[in-house]
């Protein structure tokens, strides 16, 4: 079994708007439906949880019945943190996941699906335990003080930025999260950094769609004039 977590409870204060930004709708649609209309469609995808903000719960079951999910879908609440809440979501399948089947973790900050991206993810976590979409560094990356200035040249081949999904194998992941307190949690920004911490191997897949992550007014902006150019047309 392959399971997608589609990660969506967070505020998302440092956009500035009126709602957390995975449901702000775009012609009609809130950003988290285009994500979950397109994972719906790859079939490697078995089963699929929502973990949401706790106040837009109705509003996420009112629009995940509205786009007729033919997968099987639950919807849980998020944590107080971002580790927080994939520990709810992994909690919500532990009763019926084998330690082999495959996890994969998509933030819906990132507004896109790589199809093809998302099945060389799952082929290395069966490889590997662990994989991730990474958008690669074609252009010179430096590393600047704290004045703003260049201080040397990094090489970009080291270098990849961190796309979505990211993955594991259950059995090894839940395991790390359900024994994790609080402090280490709190600490974590990704299930990556929490799984590298426990020596479980990495491996890096090129994406091969724009790594837009919507974190900024900008950014936002750029999605919707691209929305149906590019990322779901």
């Amino acid at each position: 079994m392959n399971y997608l977590i589609l990660m969506m409870g967070g505020k998302g204060t440092r956009l500035g708007a009126d709602r957390p930004k995975q449901y702000i709708e775009i012609d009609g649609i809130p950003i988290f439906a285009y994500i979950l209309k397109s994972y719906n469609q790859v079939e490697c995808i078995d089963e699929i949880v929502i973990v949401s903000n706790e106040i837009w719960i109705d509003y996420v079951e009112k629009w995940t019945s509205m786009i007729q999910i033919d997968k099987p879908i639950s919807i849980v609440a998020g944590g107080k943190t971002r580790s927080h809440s994939v520990y709810n979501g992994l909690n919500a399948i532990s009763n019926k996941a084998t330690d082999d089947d495959i996890v994969l973790l998509h933030d819906a900050t990132h507004p896109y699906v790589d199809e093809k991206g998302t099945i060389e993810v799952i082929e290395a976590i069966k490889e590997y335990g662990g994989a991730t979409l990474g958008a690669y560094q074609y252009d010179t990356v430096y590393r600047m003080n704290e004045k703003g200035f260049i201080t040397d040249v990094i090489p970009r081949q080291e270098l990849v930025a961190g796309a979505s999904p990211e993955g594991f194998k259950f059995g090894e992941i839940f395991p790390i999260y359900d024994a994790a307190d609080d402090e280490e949690l709190e600490q974590m920004t990704s299930g990556g950094a929490l799984a590298l911490e426990h020596g479980i191997k990495m491996k890096t897949i090129e994406a091969n769609i724009i790594n837009l992550k919507i974190t900024y007014p900008n950014d936002l902006e750029i999605f919707k004039k691209t929305i149906h150019s590019y990322f779901f047309e």
